[in-house]
């Protein structure tokens, strides 16, 4: 009874904080609506003219603060061309040296670089300087272009016939590295592994372009507030702290092309954040509903890959109905279709499709299938598709469709820019949704390859654009689309569902820091990869499943796959049975993030004002709490929810809180920060959250969180 009433009189202590703060203080965070910031951005761009000054060693170009810009200066080094970007006369990021090279290219197999300045003139706003390269007959050309909070960085090489371009930083004068979306390492990202910050291990990221599966963008930003910005549509080589220890970013595109770049230089990582969202869009429209905010999306590919069937199908949403594990809509993932891209069912192990959809629907879900661009050579819709010309063509030979290989075969893919193709296909998809009364579906694969050649007036990066169109026209059921790149993506509104994860815990971790990624670069709707991941491992264990339900109840949306009840080991082909614990705590993860989805639907409301990610790293909220720039296993949600779920195996974690006043909502005490809670108790059935009080949303909050007794 005396701990009952202590937990009362806390409540009582933190209902009185929590109104007071509310009523007094002024609501901090991602506040700032895009028209407001344009109107900042006109009177930061009235700060006096930038000048340029010469020293025997230097050539700096010097742009003043304005009232919401905190002004910069950009050094040029004359003896080996080095950039150093300073701020209030600190260095916030300078370009690499030595052999490396900051403005670098290749010629004939072989790495060169800008080295002494030849000569400098800065006429209509622009600083162009001349440079010797390391190779003979070779020179480079480079344009600066300053703006308030920014500057243009545009060059050439003349001579030498070079056939990439690319920049080079030294890391380590920027802090810490974030942004660039999925990153592909050396160990095993990012199905199960992305580091963040990124400087933190190491990126080899090939073919790092627009027609990539990744969710990439070529946008990138550090803890001292400085941001870069390529803008290309050709595939870039992307390498940071390439063997884990050399402390150089390396940002190559693969062309000879202008290398055009923007270099953002702000007062926090949220203003080079917002910066970059001016210039690429923000989200219009929200493409998934409430619902799907609210309730998880149960799709069948982790429970059972391609070894499904009508009555698999049936019995997995029967088993979810009859545990109370609620959700909006039953997902048939693949592989349902008689042969890739005939959009046909196969007969054997779907019998009556209709009755199928039927069933699920009687049971108060909705019913969605996976679909591909993608068609098989040996599916019967491929001769007509390659006959009527509706393929895109090889880019060696236009002649024939180009041929692709996948994890299924070997396919074509349909040409979205081809008018009548892409009528063809609608009208396929249309067909099957109406006979089987289906109410929306996941897009897989990509829209196109570099193998191919992109229909006549168009080039690779427009079909991000197409597909986007593509996919708007159908309910995705909160699955998403994995679109990038184009600024179509971005202000289209789709969920973003990240690449597979395996089934341990360095996927769930991941899973973690990979949204913090995609959600910093532009795409605020984001959910991790099935609850308890894939990735033909063994399936999940207890534990894992659990924590990965936990964590996925604070993140935007949540995606379901390995059923709680049971499931399939892909290894063994042997049946798992969890307990009914199991169950109950990943039910309990359910309603717990059917309760906060009011405060989560303010959150969506507010991104659509705005551009602000809803899931964020803490330093966009506290950018003055240097601790929080390397927590890789916490997160904001909004600005009243910090969400601290146990990412390993233990009862026990630290939990970092920033400045501020803070309600455990699990212990039902008020804390203030910045503090680190170290052994902070977290057994099975516990998820850490705290509330940060005085913050919009943190009534609603509490309310969600607060443990039901």
């Amino acid at each position: 009874m005396v701990r009952a009433h202590s937990r009362r009189r806390s409540l009582t202590v933190f209902l009185a904080t929590s109104l007071s703060l509310l009523l007094l203080s002024p609501v901090t965070g991602l506040l700032h609506a895009p028209e407001a910031r344009a109107e900042a951005r006109g009177r930061a761009d009235a700060a006096p003219d930038p000048k340029v000054t010469e020293t025997p060693g230097t050539v700096s170009l010097s742009v003043p603060a304005g009232r919401t810009s905190p002004g910069y200066t950009v050094d040029v080094d004359k003896d080996a061309f080095l950039l150093t970007t300073r701020r209030a006369g600190a260095t916030v990021l300078r370009s690499a040296a030595g052999d490396t090279g900051g403005l670098r290219f290749r010629s004939h197999g072989t790495w060169q670089h800008a080295t002494g300045l030849t000569g400098w003139t800065f006429e209509g706003g622009v600083l162009t300087l001349t440079a010797d390269t390391t190779l003979d007959g070779a020179t480079v050309e480079a344009r600066v272009t300053p703006e308030a909070d920014r500057y243009a960085l545009d060059w050439d090489v003349k001579g030498g016939s070079p056939d990439q371009l690319g920049l080079a930083y030294d890391l380590s004068s920027a802090g810490h590295w974030y942004g660039h979306g999925e990153a592909d390492t050396p160990a095993g990202g990012p199905g199960v592994d992305q580091p963040w910050p990124l400087d933190a291990g190491e990126v080899e990221h090939e073919n790092f372009g627009p027609a990539s599966y990744s969710m990439i963008d070529p946008f990138w930003y550090t803890s001292r507030s400085t941001g870069l910005r390529v803008d290309t549509g050709h595939v870039m080589d992307v390498a940071i702290n390439e063997g884990g220890k050399d402390g150089i970013g390396r940002f190559t595109v693969e062309s000879a092309d202008t290398y055009r770049a923007t270099v953002f230089v702000e007062s926090t990582p949220l203003e080079v954040y917002r910066d970059y969202i001016g210039i690429v869009g923000s989200p219009t429209k929200s493409d998934a509903t409430y619902e799907q905010y609210a309730k998880p999306l149960w799709n069948s590919w982790a429970q059972f890959y391609t070894h499904v069937d009508q009555a698999k199908l049936l019995d997995y949403a029967t088993d979810l109905k009859a545990n109370g594990l609620d959700g909006h809509t039953i997902q048939l993932d693949d592989k349902w279709e008689s042969n890739y891209g005939n959009l046909t069912f196969d007969s054997t192990a779907y019998p009556d499709p209709k009755a199928m959809s039927d069933k699920i629907h009687a049971m108060g879900f909705d019913f969605g299938l996976w679909v591909t661009l993608w068609i098989n050579l040996d599916s019967a819709n491929y001769q007509e598709a390659a006959d009527k010309g509706y393929l895109l063509k090889d880019a060696e030979d236009p002649a024939k469709p180009c041929e692709v290989t996948w994890w299924n075969g070997t396919a074509g893919i349909v040409d979205l820019a081809n008018p009548e193709a892409k009528a063809w296909y609608e009208g396929r998809l249309k067909t099957l949704m109406s006979t089987y009364d289906v109410d929306g579906l996941k897009f897989d694969t990509r829209f196109f390859d570099e193998k191919c050649a992109p229909h006549d007036g168009y080039k690779a990066s427009d079909y991000q654009r197409l597909g986007s169109e593509l996919a708007d026209q159908f309910d995705l059921q909160g699955a998403g689309i994995r679109v990038h790149w184009d600024g179509t993506a971005h202000k289209a509104g789709f969920v973003t569902r990240q690449v597979d994860k395996g089934t341990g815990w360095d996927s769930l971790r991941a899973s973690v820091s990979q949204n913090l990624a995609i959600s910093t670069i532009g795409y605020p709707f984001i959910e991790s990869d099935m609850i308890g991941g894939s990735l033909s491992q063994p399936a999940p264990s207890k534990d894992v499943l659990v924590r990965w339900a936990q964590s996925a109840s604070l993140m935007p949306l949540m995606y379901g796959s390995t059923s709680p009840v049971d499931t399939v080991d892909v290894t063994t082909g042997q049946k798992v049975d969890y307990d009914q614990e199991t169950v109950d705590l990943y039910r309990e993860a359910i309603q717990r993030h059917e309760r906060l989805a009011p405060y989560i639907w303010d959150q969506v409301q507010h991104t659509l004002k705005t551009g602000d990610p809803i899931m964020r790293p803490l330093f966009f909220d506290f950018p003055g709490d240097k601790e929080g720039y390397t927590v890789n296993d916490e997160w904001m949600l909004g600005p009243a929810v910090l969400a601290a779920p146990e990412l390993a195996a233990g009862a026990t974690r630290a939990v970092h809180l920033p400045p501020g006043t803070w309600y455990d909502v699990n212990q039902g005490t008020v804390i203030r920060g910045p503090r680190t809670l170290k052994d902070y108790a977290a057994p099975l059935g516990v998820t850490p959250a705290f509330v940060h009080l005085g913050a919009e949303g943190a009534a609603k909050a509490v309310k969600a969180l607060r443990p039901r007794t």
